[in-house]
């Protein structure tokens, strides 16, 4: 079962996030004080690792709207989490293995918690089909039958038996609506299948670090008062995991072997933390136990006494474990505790509140390629930041902004440039360092005019490689330079960098004389720059006149259909400018008397968003131009 969309409501900054979708990792991205914490501590409450949790009205729920919520807050508790999941085949066939194929209309499953104990389940389901299932089997004269499969209800169905020969099947199936909830059908499939197959919730934040040292009477009286923090549940983790408790180390005769035992387990956490902790893979986690120090401050006045200590083997020393890098002691502490979590919970939702945090820039994308090739593929991650290096520049699709807009509270959005500059930073910064880093990296640069054109190259390569064809070539690294006036810099500071660079122009006088000027200096070859004309055999072009005139209007339609009356057609756009996005452009100054100027990223972005619907529209035309097209800007590609 996977979690696909969520919403919160009514939980301290939050108001109404409103939905918000969720993929294998999903990135949250916010300034300090935002709500990114509230987001993801609120969803943690729908079904947390730990056991049942319940919100509290008082320290919860808003508090400019207390006052007015308590007085029906008995009557009428506020709900807090609504969540979405989607049932995986086999899920789905073990349902219709008792109920029948067709019993669930569909996949989806939703499960809300609010101000009070009960979690609520719905799906929409075709209860005559559980009843003609259910019963086809069951020993019953034909009259009884006919009312069986007429029956809407499992109550008709028991009416309807209680009138038939008590034979065995009957008496049996009667016994078996019994021991349902309620004897409701809907009841049973949630206590018998749905309710087991929720995911947990796993919730990580700086507070789950693991303490260098630890009372183990003190950890043994928490654990049994039930009061332990995630901090100690990191730690009981390692011990868990050696079949240990700390009760065991209250016999001084089993410190040697527990120790052992321990230091093996420790070594298994870290050769997984330096899979991923490149920083430093000369660490080893090493325990000490001792009597309490003379004078020590409750907890630690009470022993054993166990030391966590961290030894680096190229300076041969060990310090204690809260005293090494923060990065580090974040690193083993997630893995000590998730790794032993993870084998009795398989499809874990981990929730991540600013995970490495306290990590240098490179330590983060560390962490990034952990989420990528070590949780991703076996739970989804959802997890916050405002680090410019916890952001994938290449996977904004990931990306969720959260913003505390004004009286509205907490809001979450997929639209990722629609925030203030301060949400906007991460995403704008991370974009930079990654154009910054392949500048210099990356051997064959092709320059594009925008981010629109980017979009529908990949978008074309996409819809060629499906059909076996030839899309852009994956050496190329794509460079939105903003436009012919930047072109020069962008050229001449690659070139400088001994790199392959190529140039995809949209032709204009003006173009057309710098490509020139750069060509007769040598910083660009004859062939490098690539005219959209030598495409469309036109006198001018722009990236979207690949399309068919009709398809492009479709784009403009559905990205601007909240601020257009009435969809533009080709009749309406009018002749004279071979290039479509200018007859557009010209369309909406029209429109607007002036005042609002077309912009050619919207009908982008709204082919990215509907790419499953649009791309399979694309005609056998716009694909051989675009095929031509690459085999152009392929042929310009240096190998080795």
């Amino acid at each position: 079962m996977r979690l696909t969309r969520a919403r919160i409501t009514n939980y301290r900054s939050i108001e109404d996030s409103g939905w918000v979708e969720f993929g294998d990792v999903t990135c949250l991205v916010g300034k300090n004080e935002s709500g990114k914490t509230a987001f993801l501590q609120a969803l943690a409450h729908l079904n947390p690792i730990s056991g049942p949790s319940d919100f509290e009205e008082l320290m919860d729920y808003p508090s400019r709207h207390y006052a007015a919520y308590r007085g029906r807050l008995d009557k009428s508790p506020a709900k807090v989490v609504e969540a979405e999941f989607e049932l995986d085949d086999e899920e789905m066939a073990a349902v219709e293995s008792e109920f029948g194929k067709g019993f669930l209309k569909n996949r989806q499953l939703s499960v809300s918690r609010g101000y009070g104990p009960i979690a609520m389940y719905a799906t929409s389901q075709a209860i005559p089909v559980a009843i003609r299932h259910m019963t086809k089997s069951l020993e019953v004269p034909a009259s009884a039958r006919a009312r069986l499969n007429e029956a809407s209800s499992f109550v008709e169905v028991k009416e309807t038996l209680a009138g038939v020969p008590a034979t065995e099947s009957v008496t049996a199936f009667l016994g078996t609506m019994a021991e349902w909830r309620d004897e409701n059908v809907v009841l049973h499939l949630i206590d018998s299948y749905l309710k087991g197959w929720v995911p947990k919730f796993f919730y990580f934040d700086d507070y789950s670090i693991m303490k260098g040292r630890v009372s183990m009477p003190y950890l043994r009286e928490r654990k049994d008062a039930g009061q332990l923090d995630e901090a100690d549940q990191a730690f009981l983790s390692l011990l868990t995991m050696v079949g240990a408790v700390p009760e065991d180390f209250e016999n001084a005769n089993n410190f040697e072997g527990l120790t052992r035992e321990l230091e093996a387990a420790a070594n298994s956490v870290t050769d997984q933390v330096c899979t991923y902790w490149t920083q430093n893979r000369q660490l080893e986690v090493g325990f000490v136990v001792s009597d309490p120090d003379a004078g020590a401050l409750p907890p630690l006045d009470h022993g054993p006494i166990l030391h966590v200590r961290v030894r680096n083997n190229k300076h041969r020393v060990t310090v204690p474990f809260d005293e090494r890098s923060r990065g580090f002691v974040w690193f083993f502490s997630f893995f000590a505790y998730f790794s032993d979590l993870e084998r009795e919970n398989p499809g874990l939702i981990l929730l991540l509140d600013e995970p490495g945090l306290n990590l240098h820039a490179t330590a983060q994308r560390d962490f990034l390629r952990l989420i990528d090739e070590r949780l991703a593929p076996r739970h989804q991650v959802i997890y916050s930041t405002h680090s410019p290096f916890m952001v994938e520049a290449g996977r904004l699709d990931r990306v969720r902004t959260v913003q505390d807009v004004g009286d509205e509270g907490t809001k979450v959005s997929d639209d990722v440039l629609g925030t203030d500059g301060d949400t906007r930073f991460p995403l704008l910064a991370a974009l930079g360092y990654d154009l910054a880093q392949n500048l210099f990296v990356a051997p064959n640069c092709l320059l594009v005019e925008g981010p629109s054109d980017m979009l529908y190259l990949q978008l074309l390569t996409q819809a060629l490689r499906a059909k076996s064809r030839q899309g852009l070539d994956d050496a190329w690294v794509l460079v939105p330079v903003g436009g012919a006036d930047k072109l020069v810099t962008f050229v001449s500071l690659l070139g400088s960098n001994q790199v392959n660079a190529a140039v995809l122009m949209h032709v204009s006088n003006r173009e057309r004389q710098q490509s020139k000027n750069l060509q007769s200096d040598g910083r660009l070859s004859a062939n490098a720059v690539v005219r959209l004309t030598e495409i469309t055999g036109t006198s001018a072009a722009d990236i979207e006149d690949i399309f068919t005139p009709s398809f492009y209007l479709e784009l403009v339609n559905g990205a601007f259909s909240d601020r257009l009356s009435k969809k533009i057609t080709l009749r309406v756009i009018g002749k004279g400018n071979p290039r479509i996005a200018v007859l557009v452009g010209n369309y909406f100054k029209a429109l607007t008397a002036g005042g609002e100027a077309f912009s050619r990223y919207p009908p982008a972005a709204y082919f990215l968003a509907e790419q499953v619907t649009l791309l399979p529209k694309l005609d056998d035309a716009t694909l051989d131009r675009a095929e031509m097209l690459f085999e152009r800007i392929n042929g310009l590609v240096q190998r080795g």
